[in-house]
């Protein structure tokens, strides 16, 4: 077997001799021989090829431990847990900056309150239908002055669950004015408190719902997001969606296990990775989203999303003159496409206000 010394070992790898010495301990990248006598490490040739792989997987960022693990499986199996992995590191990458984009925003933009600057205001209306198939809506749909909510309950409680994660946002409507920076911890409180509501009214009875809401500031809309419901945002004749589904099959196509198109009749596609159930509560998502005038806004359960195509969405949401109208039109548009679940929309649209 043709050997390497450790330093030899370390210049072909661009590993340092203490990082090598590290993976040793690790179990990582055991050496090939370690002299009895001396403790010094030789390296195999063939070792080269795993060394390089772990050192591109630390250029990564990759922890240790998962790069144990990757480096354990067979090609195609490392090549989608690296694929995984990176999916990931370019969500919590596009969070960070958002929020940097934020907090530039908002230490060179001058004060909202210049009575120079034109003040906005929301237009909003909600509507909930059961559709066609269900014997129950456990859908709920919330709009204020403040506060947008939809929530989708599941499970023998799921009625009451939703009904109940909007009840217990509805405190935000009279909360004092709440400068941007805060908001985000204001809505993470608060979605506490909603869960604990949950476990109040499913006790005896399982019970779960999603929740996607927005908070307006008065200039900008603080977002919370858990599960499938989702938020879209119409803007200059574009439709954007702007949460991210917490689904098994969402997560299969992050990874490239799966297409937009596949995922549509993947029979999973109804299974959540996050909800709230009155247990310990999963993390949400929360993003703050600077408000434009004639931005129009939507909020909606899955019983929408899943039957009608977001060039549809998209159509109905440019077409209707008001929020009311809007909403509507896309109940409407779900039960004529057979209207298979509950299905709830809040459309809100951001205008300059009437002095």
């Amino acid at each position: 077997m043709n050997m390497l010394t450790i330093g030899a070992f370390a210049e072909a790898t661009r590993l340092s001799p203490k990082a090598l010495r590290l993976y040793d301990e690790l179990d990582l990248l055991r050496p090939a021989r370690v002299d009895p006598h001396t403790g010094y490490r030789y390296y195999a040739v063939e070792q080269l090829e795993r060394a390089r792989l772990v050192a591109w997987l630390r250029r990564l960022g990759m922890p240790l431990a998962r790069i144990r693990t990757v480096c354990a499986l067979p090609p195609t199996a490392a090549a989608q847990d690296i694929r995984a992995y990176w999916a990931r590191v370019e969500a919590e990458t596009a969070e960070r900056r958002d929020l940097a984009a934020f907090l530039v925003d908002h230490l060179t933009t001058p004060s909202r309150k210049d009575p120079a600057m034109s003040t906005l205001e929301l237009r909003y209306a909600a509507h909930s239908d059961p559709g066609l198939v269900r014997p129950a809506n456990q859908d709920t749909a919330y709009a204020g002055t403040r506060l947008l909510a939809v929530a989708d309950g599941y499970g023998p409680a799921g009625g009451p669950a939703s009904t109940a994660v909007v009840e217990a946002l509805k405190v935000l409507e009279e909360a004092e004015e709440v400068p941007a920076g805060s908001v985000l911890n204001l809505l993470e409180s608060a979605v506490r408190d909603a869960s604990l509501a949950v476990h109040d009214v499913s006790a005896a009875e399982e019970a779960g719902t999603t929740l996607t809401a927005m908070l307006w500031t008065g200039s900008r809309l603080a977002l919370v997001h858990i599960g499938d419901s989702r938020a879209y945002l119409l803007r200059d004749g574009g439709l954007f969606r702007i949460t991210h589904d917490h689904t098994v099959v969402q997560s299969m196509i992050d990874e490239g296990r799966l297409t937009p198109e596949e995922a549509t009749t993947h029979p999973q596609r109804a299974l959540l990775l996050k909800s709230l159930t009155g247990t310990a509560p999963a993390a949400p998502d929360l993003r703050l989203h600077d408000a434009h005038p004639a931005d129009r806004y939507l909020l909606c359960s899955d019983g929408l999303s899943t039957v009608v195509p977001e060039a549809r969405i998209r159509q109905l949401l440019t077409i209707a003159p008001t929020p009311d109208e809007a909403v509507r039109a896309l109940v409407g548009a779900a039960n004529e496409a057979g209207g298979p679940d509950n299905v709830s929309c809040v459309v809100a649209d951001v205008v300059e206000a009437v002095a």
